[in-house]
């Protein structure tokens, strides 16, 4: 599994595919272990890298995860075989504002479109269990949300912005509690106010 995994890895830097960053995974998969963790959904999967690592932690945790890419999605599910866990992690080759799902979640993963975290975070919240978990990823943007000045190119300062904004949501969200940490690309860590 463990050659699975740094495979996985050596092929994401490759390709120049996003995944968590070392110590923002190992910190997840902390979570997930300390927290009793059974049932996830993420959003953004990728080459299936974070989903076989969640999957890993414990073997009765089932994942639901959305990729919209379909290059990704076909070596999402490779991966999965490999690590043989298909009928665990399932994969949806979808878009995730648009995907439907009525279950319910111990923690919900945000890892996908930055410029969408403040709308999958309403468009599922509802399937949050009553003291379930959102955490969403990347929220330092390498450091970009720090020092926006450093930011030269239009397109990437837009995204900065969006996710300032998605920052100042959760900080000002009435219904959720967020603790942010600066722990790998930034993990916000958000849950329902008791």
């Amino acid at each position: 599994m463990n050659e699975l995994i740094k495979n996985m890895e050596d092929y994401a830097i490759k390709n120049d595919i996003p995944i968590m960053q070392k110590d923002g995974i190992d910190f997840l998969c902390d979570y997930i272990k300390q927290n009793n963790v059974k049932t996830i959904l993420e959003i953004g999967t990728a080459i299936g890298y974070s989903s076989i690592r969640m999957a890993l932690v414990n073997e009765d945790i089932n994942v639901i995860t959305i990729e919209r890419d379909e290059k990704r999605y076909n070596e999402a599910l490779k991966n999965i075989k490999k690590a043989n866990l298909e009928d665990r992690i399932k994969v949806y080759l979808e878009d995730a504002l648009y995907f439907e799902t009525n279950d319910m979640f111990d923690l919900i993963f945000i890892d996908a479109a930055k410029a969408q975290y403040i709308k999958f975070f309403n468009k599922y919240s509802s399937n949050l269990n009553k003291k379930g978990t959102i955490i969403s990823d990347n929220l330092l943007f390498h450091g970009f949300v720090e020092d926006i000045e450093k930011v030269k190119s239009k397109n990437l300062r837009q995204l900065v912005k969006k996710i300032i904004k998605y920052r100042k949501f959760l900080e000002e969200n009435t219904e959720f509690k967020t603790i942010f940490y600066n722990i790998g690309d930034g993990v916000a860590v958000t849950r329902r106010e008791e």
